[in-house]
């Protein structure tokens, strides 16, 4: 298998190196997001649902922040590719091939990432009938994988990009799996034994909150990195301001969240695959289940809190580098500042190793 970090910058030409994109986090990536993130030289996706059935109101949604980023970006043909993504929560009820084409063929946007299938099949499907729609404008397909079986049967249903999300994450992820330390360079090892004549890049996710861990991904073997949390304390996202404080606030990121599956059981998202559980901030309801509240208590508890205006309650999903988070940014700064703390620490690197090889 060929991987070049200079693959995502010719597929995504407006990006620079090394490249860097905000998670498609549902209800958080918006347009605005977005299109900062591509305005500063980054890869920018809107969170695009889950819901694919014929009345859904996500679909229209995501038409409306896919016009809205073009908008942000000031691209008034609406032939051209739209340099930003979308992403899927792929286990929801409908097809998203009926439901989705149309939107891609009006849009054009220059990619599509894809998470949490309820079986192997759908993405089998999408991916095929996805880079089939997009071939005019060169539309590539991220899919999101915790294990190393989930990246071979990614690269096999013949995606453009694996995202090693390692379980450092915030939000949804694989219940089960690594952190990215052993997680990507076991998925770049497997991809370069496996699939020596594919071209496919390789992202590393899962707890990357600076320039540091973006640095550590590289040298793990990955081709850029992907951020959520951290693109969440940021003025162009739509996380709320209880969501942003509570990031601000929290310390200790492996002490201050938890992976759960009794954060959705509270908040009425239980209806995630078994293969999947999320990372939030330890709040008031989870502190309740660990005294041993029940869960239909809990869960009253919550919803009396939302009606009652009362935020405690409600689940901030955040990945363990929430502690490395310490101001809210506009998403250019935090594109460029991540960029240049990771190329000055890689060129350090490099200069260490060369003076110590004269010794």
């Amino acid at each position: 298998m060929t991987i070049s970090s200079a693959t995502l910058q010719t597929w995504f030409p407006h990006t620079t190196a090394p490249f860097l994109c905000n998670a498609p986090m549902y209800g958080s990536a918006n347009a605005e997001l977005a299109a900062a993130v591509t305005k500063a030289g980054g890869f920018g996706f809107i969170g695009g649902g889950y819901d694919f059935s014929p009345s859904s109101s996500q679909i229209p949604a995501l038409s409306s922040q896919l016009s809205s980023a073009r908008a942000h970006l000031g691209l008034e043909n609406s032939e051209s590719t739209l340099p930003v993504g979308i992403g899927l929560i792929t286990f929801g009820p409908g097809d998203p091939v009926p439901a989705l084409l149309p939107l891609l063929s009006t849009h054009r946007p220059a990619a599509v990432w894809l998470f949490a299938p309820a079986s192997r099949d759908r993405h089998t499907a999408l991916i095929s009938a996805f880079k089939a729609a997009g071939a005019s404008w060169n539309l590539k397909v991220f899919v999101q994988v915790g294990t190393v079986q989930a990246a071979r049967e990614a690269v096999e249903d013949g995606c453009d990009v694996v995202v090693a999300q390692g379980n450092d994450a915030g939000g949804h992820q694989w219940a089960q799996g690594a952190s990215l330390i052993s997680l990507v360079p076991e998925v770049v090892n497997m991809l370069r034994e496996e699939f020596g004549g594919n071209t496919v890049s390789v992202l590393a996710a899962g707890g990357i909150a600076d320039g540091r861990g973006f640095a550590a991904g590289l040298v793990l073997g990955a081709n850029g990195a992907v951020m959520g949390t951290r693109f969440l304390v940021t003025t162009e996202c739509a996380s709320t301001e209880f969501a942003k404080n509570a990031i601000l606030s929290a310390t200790d990121g492996g002490v201050a969240t938890i992976k759960s599956t009794i954060h959705d059981t509270i908040q009425g998202t239980g209806f995630w695959p078994a293969a999947f559980d999320g990372r939030a901030i330890i709040g008031e309801s989870y502190k309740d289940y660990l005294a041993g509240v029940s869960e239909e208590e809990n869960i009253i508890k919550y919803k009396d809190a939302i009606k009652a205006g009362d935020n405690g309650r409600r689940i901030v999903w955040a990945g363990s580098g929430v502690g490395l988070i310490k101001s809210v940014l506009s998403a250019g700064e935090v594109v460029v500042k991540t960029q240049t703390e990771a190329k000055d620490i890689l060129d350090k690197l490099q200069k260490n190793m060369t003076f110590s090889m004269h010794f």
